[in-house]
């Protein structure tokens, strides 16, 4: 991972850490629950968006050269972690 895309998805998880410290204010202040809800989803979105840039930055590195290197096994190990992400998440 390059120091670039690093900060980058450190930047995105660090923002979406001061969200959630305000939703935790939202809630110990009471505040409309459809404005906690809205800004959960704000959170989850955002999470959403560095998982995107994780995996299509390990696609563009691990999991091609597994695909292109000669170690089979390698190549079916990748593929079942690809997988297992998408089965996980539920996107397939």
């Amino acid at each position: 991972m390059t120091e670039d895309h690093k900060r980058e998805i450190l930047n995105r998880l660090k923002s979406a850490e001061g969200h959630v410290r305000g939703i935790e204010r939202m809630v110990d202040e009471n505040a409309y629950c459809i404005e906690v809800i809205n800004q959960i989803l704000a959170v989850q979105r955002a999470l959403d968006k560095v998982n995107s840039m994780i995996l299509e930055r390990h696609l563009q590195t691990c999991v091609t050269t597994a695909i292109r290197g000669d170690n089979a096994a390698e190549r079916e190990r990748v593929i079942a972690e690809i997988m297992d992400v998408f089965e996980t998440t539920g996107k397939m």
